[in-house]
């Protein structure tokens, strides 16, 4: 039985971190389609039922170059998302002892010490200069 699965997949896309993240998001509609009631929960099971038939026409789908491009735009995006949350992390670390400023023309974040009183801030990435309150 385990080769006939195999031997079917063969050339097929299979699983992804793309569809990883719509299963998980399929039952977590479902779950949530379980507690609410009436149009909201009907609405969410039919999210759910979409999701699932998404998951299985990508994982059945022969089209392996447009599956592969659909996933890698899945992980460009997702990691745009976590750098960002990241990033916002280390500023929460780091409130304590530095300051951030963004510069006025490149919108660059720039970081510095606080308790200096005002300070020339100069920008690294253009060399834009202004002043700021640390």
């Amino acid at each position: 039985m385990k080769d006939r699965i195999t031997r079917f997949m063969i050339g097929r896309n299979g699983n992804d971190q793309l569809n990883l993240f719509l299963l998980i998001a399929a039952l977590v509609s479902l779950l949530a389609g379980g507690i609410f009631r009436g149009f909201l929960g009907s609405l969410l099971r039919i999210l759910a039922l979409v999701l699932l038939v998404l998951v299985y026409f990508r994982m059945f789908s022969k089209d392996l170059p447009k599956r592969s491009e659909e996933n890698s735009r899945y992980l460009q995006i997702r990691y745009r998302i976590f750098a960002k949350l990241k990033a916002l992390k280390e500023r929460w670390v780091q409130r304590k002892d530095f300051k951030f400023f963004q510069c006025p023309s490149c919108h660059a974040v720039l970081r510095v010490p606080r308790g200096r009183g005002k300070i020339k801030i100069v920008c690294r990435k253009c060399g834009n200069t202004f002043i700021g309150k640390s």
